[in-house]
């Protein structure tokens, strides 16, 4: 039998539960025998909320069943070392950034970044040169950095101790990653990258290359996104010659829970199961469900699907919807959602609906999906739109205060209209997607504050900036 189609975890917790196990040991739920009746829907996921018993391994100890768990996931994606992470790729993000960077270290990053990311070189009190990414006219949305940039950028900081990239983008955008690794491995630079939304890509063509393939030290993959695993679930691979594991072992330590979820570390063992059985049927079957999909939605004149530059440049599960009618993107979405159909997320001009890594002979309601899109905007009119701004800001750039210097400032509102040429001393994300459009520390310009009026009068929900709705914001004063 194929070793990559057997389940260590799964098949410890249920020889354990089998046992039928009498519990004097947390947690208090005790299998689901003390919970409410009423939920009982819940009593099969609790049987398999143990704790670290005899049989069923420690996470953070792995000797057993976890450990070949995660020796497995290491031989799929062909690395030295892979693990499971339980705190999502926030955790992932924090110890892989721990681990490449000390303090006051230069590091390259995308600036079209996850929060995590900037929370995790905050903590480390590193110094981030910010890259811009291209934008796309087409889509209307930032894509992933140029070759030419990251050239530039080590070129100006030939120091730098690492680069940080996201990869695919949100929407599934990718560029020449590959081509940047190599650049980067020549200057003995780690790449690190956010791969949160591409677990999936190792199954081959018409998918791009996984980050994990092409050569990146270490990459972050949040394996809920879009494989069966639950919600958190996450891998961290290590595959570099430049960095230390023992000292990523140290941050997952301190970043990851000292009581992990057996249901979500299970449901990673099946997530690996059942990507290393996905075939080229399965890959055949699923490109012609999406490809049909994307031909009914395209028969709606109130939007456009849009289409990657090829096949190759872009991740197939991504169906973006961009609104050519009086709605915007938040509106199209809520016109969605009222008919039930709930997307991933929306912004100013599109919505971004993520499909399932299908089988062949599994089922998924595209074709009623289809029919809801088509029902909800059928009183739309076409017309032109006017949503469209790009962002000219300076294609490579840092903070206008370092994260050691903002301990030693004093923070005040300051009205929005006001605030042009402050520094910014909150995280203004617009979530999703979670990408920060002010950073902490960061110049408040016009441009960025237009962009910002932008998405509240479009409706867009922000994380930080509590004293939006009063219109004003938190800058830093000496």
């Amino acid at each position: 039998m194929d070793r990559q189609l057997t389940l260590p975890l799964v098949n410890a917790l249920v020889n354990h539960i089998s046992k039928k196990p009498i519990s004097f040991h947390v947690p208090g739920h005790k299998y689901g025998l003390v919970f409410p009746d009423s939920y009982d829907t819940f009593k099969a996921l609790l049987q398999m909320d143990a704790t670290e018993l005899s049989g069923l391994d420690d996470l953070h100890a792995p000797e057993g069943a976890i450990l070949q768990a995660e020796e497995l996931l290491a031989e799929l994606f062909q690395v030295k070392r892979s693990y499971f992470l339980v705190n999502g790729s926030t955790g992932g993000n924090l110890a892989m950034i721990m681990t490449a960077c000390s303090e006051d270290d230069i590091v390259l990053v995308q600036r079209n970044c996850h929060k995590s990311v900037l929370n995790a070189l905050q903590l480390a009190k590193a110094k981030p040169v910010f890259i811009e990414p291209e934008y796309s006219i087409d889509w209307k949305i930032a894509a992933g950095v140029s070759v030419n940039m990251i050239k530039e950028a080590i070129c100006l900081y030939p120091e730098a101790r690492a680069i940080i990239l996201t990869y695919p983008n949100y929407y599934g955008l990718v560029y020449n990653l590959k081509e940047i690794i190599d650049i980067a491995h020549q200057k003995q630079i780690p790449v690190l990258v956010d791969e949160a939304h591409g677990a999936h890509l190792i199954v081959g063509h018409p998918f791009p290359a996984s980050a994990v393939s092409i050569g990146a030290d270490m990459v972050v993959q949040s394996a809920h996104k879009t494989l069966p695993a639950m919600t958190m679930g996450s891998f961290l691979h290590f595959n570099s010659q430049l960095l230390s594991s023992d000292k990523l072992e140290h941050y997952l330590q301190i970043f990851q829970s000292s009581s992990p979820s057996y249901p979500i570390m299970a449901s990673l063992d099946i997530a690996r199961q059942y990507l290393a059985a996905y075939n080229q049927q399965d890959l055949s079957d699923l490109y012609v469900k999406i490809d049909h999909f994307k031909a009914q939605l395209a028969d709606i004149s109130a939007i456009k699907v849009l289409d990657y530059p090829t096949t190759s440049k872009g991740d197939l599960l991504k169906v973006t919807i961009q609104s050519r009618c009086e709605l915007n993107g938040y509106e199209l979405q809520q016109r969605l959602e009222g008919r039930s159909l709930y997307p991933e997320l929306a912004d100013p001009n599109n919505v971004l609906l993520i499909l399932p890594l299908l089988k062949a002979g599994q089922e998924f309601p595209l074709e009623e999906a289809a029919a809801k899109v088509a029902d909800s905007l059928a009183d739309c009119r076409v017309q032109e739109r006017a949503w469209d701004y790009t962002l000219n800001g300076a294609n490579i750039s840092r903070l206008a205060v370092d994260y050691k210097e903002m301990a030693g400032l004093t923070v005040r509102a300051e009205r929005l209209a006001k605030s042009v040429g402050q520094i910014c001393a909150e995280q203004i994300i617009p979530y999703p997607p979670g990408i920060p459009l002010l950073f902490q520390g960061e110049l408040i310009t016009a441009e960025k504050l237009t962009q910002l009026f932008h998405l509240l009068e479009a409706g867009a929900r922000v994380q930080g900036g509590a004293l939006l709705h009063e219109g004003q914001i938190k800058v830093f004063t000496a």
